[in-house]
């Protein structure tokens, strides 16, 4: 499926019986389920598992290309959602397989494409643009408050007592339910809403403050650390490269 979607269109919650490949030639997705959020850049691709409730929203004009396949068809991705690389081959086999309503494996030069997808999406490299929700009620007020406001400059003894906790509690439930620190988690949060913003159309200097960070430097620092390179190119290296855009 190919469909080109405007800045902040919502795809509302559903599920497929397919396991489900969504990529993103052009635009930042942002995929949300009831284990966490996934912000999906351009030139990479989500991975969704078959009956996993989900929905999309849209950050800037996003070129999206879906790929349904069989469950089982690529045994070896987890059972669990995960934004990976696109290598330039997996791209065009992607790009060449949304021109088929559907490939069918029983006419030789279909079944190929088949083959090739799932040779590449066995060698896939996964990127860390992943935020685990929480379970809680008391950690989970501590992340709405902290969704409704990832720039947010309340310390976490501040949030805690805003929202009924103490802080030993809830830097126990952070590390339990989602592997992460507060601190680590917040760092993430501001990351991913910082990319959001860019693709939005926002200037580095604005997304950086907006999303929390003290400074330009910080952010950029940050982003490269996690996903090395500057957020501007990171963001724009992909739509440069592609010659269907």
């Amino acid at each position: 499926m190919s469909a080109d979607l405007p800045h902040g269109h919502v795809i509302p919650e559903h599920s497929h019986p397919e396991d489900q490949l969504l990529f993103a030639s052009k635009g930042v997705m942002t995929l949300r389920t009831k284990q966490g959020v996934w912000v999906v850049p351009p030139m990479r691709a989500v991975w969704i598992p078959a009956e996993t409730p989900h929905s999309v929203s849209m950050s800037g004009h996003v070129s999206m290309r879906t790929l349904y396949l069989l469950p089982n068809l690529c045994r070896t991705l987890p059972a669990r959602c995960l934004v990976m690389n696109v290598s330039s081959l997996l791209k065009e086999l992607i790009l060449h397989a949304c021109k088929f309503a559907k490939l069918n494996k029983k006419k030789a030069a279909e079944r190929r494409i088949v083959e090739l997808l799932v040779d590449q999406l066995k060698a896939i490299e996964s990127v860390p643009l992943q935020l685990p929700r929480l379970v809680d009620s008391r950690a989970k007020r501590v992340m709405q408050a902290l969704f409704m406001n990832p720039g947010d400059q309340r310390t976490l003894e501040k949030l805690c007592k805003d929202c009924g906790a103490s802080k030993r509690t809830i830097q126990r439930l952070f590390v339990e339910e989602t592997k992460l620190t507060f601190a680590k988690w917040r760092q993430q949060l501001r990351l991913l809403h910082g990319m959001q913003l860019l693709a939005s159309g926002a200037k580095v200097t604005a997304a950086a403050m907006e999303a929390g960070y003290s400074s330009t430097s910080a952010f950029i620092s940050m982003f490269r650390k996690q996903l090395g390179t500057t957020p501007t190119h990171y963001l724009k290296s992909g739509i440069e490269r592609d010659p269907f855009l």
